[in-house]
C-alpha cells in the first residue's frame, strides 16, 4: 500500500527529469580510449533493474562485454547486418552506408541485453504473453538511457545483429534472446536533434500527431 510520506518532487526536480528525457538522444559517436567510473555504471545499471515489469517477472538480463575479441566479434556481426539492411534498402542504401549507425567498437562500455527465457509469469501477460515481456524489458532499457543521460553519458541502441548468432557468441541458454546491444560512454557533444532529423534521414512525428481521443481517426494510417 502506498505510504502517506511518500515522497514529494518538487517543481524543479520535475522540470529535471522533463529535461534529461528531452536532452536524451540515441548517441552514435563516442569518444575513443574512455573509461566508465564503476560507482556510476553500477548506479546506471541499479536504475535499469528498477524497471517496472508485468507481473515483476523482470525478465531483463545485462551482459557487460568486457572482452576485447568479444566485442570485435560482437562488432563484426553488427557489420554484416548492415550490409545486409543495405542491400536491403534498395534506392537508399547508398544514403544508408553514409551514416554512422553503431559505436560499438569505440564506445566505453557495451552492453548487451538478453531477454531470459519465459518463467511461465500469467500475471498481466494471458494475452500478450511475448509482448509484454520485450515491453517489460524495454522499460528497463530506457531506465538505462535516461540514467545514463542523467550522468551526461551518451547511449546507443543498436539492433542492428542476428539475433541467434549472438546468442551463441553470448553463450545464452535455449529460450533466451538477444534484444539490444547498448553502446555506453563520454561523448564530446550530444546532438542537438535526433541524428536521423540532423542527417536527413527522417522527419520526427509531433505529438498532435499520434495523440487521439477515443477512437483511431479515419485520416490516419
Amino acid at each position: 500500500m502506498p505510504q502517506p510520506d511518500a515522497t514529494v518532487f518538487s517543481a524543479a526536480e520535475r522540470e529535471t527529469l522533463y529535461r534529461i528525457i528531452a536532452a536524451r538522444r540515441d548517441i552514435r559517436h563516442f569518444l575513443t580510449n574512455e573509461k566508465i567510473d564503476d560507482a556510476v555504471l553500477g548506479r546506471i545499471m541499479a536504475a535499469a533493474h528498477s524497471a517496472p515489469s508485468v507481473g515483476l517477472m523482470q525478465p531483463w538480463r545485462f551482459i557487460r562485454i568486457k572482452d576485447k575479441p568479444l566485442r570485435n566479434d560482437i562488432a563484426r556481426l553488427v557489420d554484416e547486418e548492415i550490409r545486409r539492411t543495405a542491400d536491403a534498402m534498395n534506392e537508399r542504401r547508398r544514403e544508408f552506408l553514409k551514416l554512422k549507425v553503431a559505436g560499438i567498437r569505440e564506445c566505453a562500455e557495451l552492453i548487451a541485453v538478453v531477454q531470459a527465457p519465459d518463467d511461465g509469469t500469467l500475471f498481466g501477460r494471458r494475452t500478450l504473453p511475448r509482448e509484454m515481456a520485450l515491453c517489460s524489458t524495454a522499460c528497463a532499457i530506457q531506465n538505462l538511457w535516461l540514467a545514463a543521460r542523467a550522468e551526461n553519458l551518451g547511449m546507443g541502441w543498436v539492433s542492428l545483429f542476428e539475433p541467434a548468432a549472438l546468442a551463441r557468441l553470448l553463450h545464452c541458454p535455449q529460450g533466451a534472446q538477444p534484444v539490444a546491444l547498448l553502446c555506453l560512454g563520454p561523448v564530446k557533444a550530444f546532438y542537438a536533434k535526433p541524428m536521423l532529423v540532423e542527417t536527413g534521414w527522417r522527419e520526427e512525428k509531433t505529438l498532435e500527431r499520434v495523440l487521439f481521443s477515443d477512437k483511431w481517426p479515419e485520416n490516419e494510417e
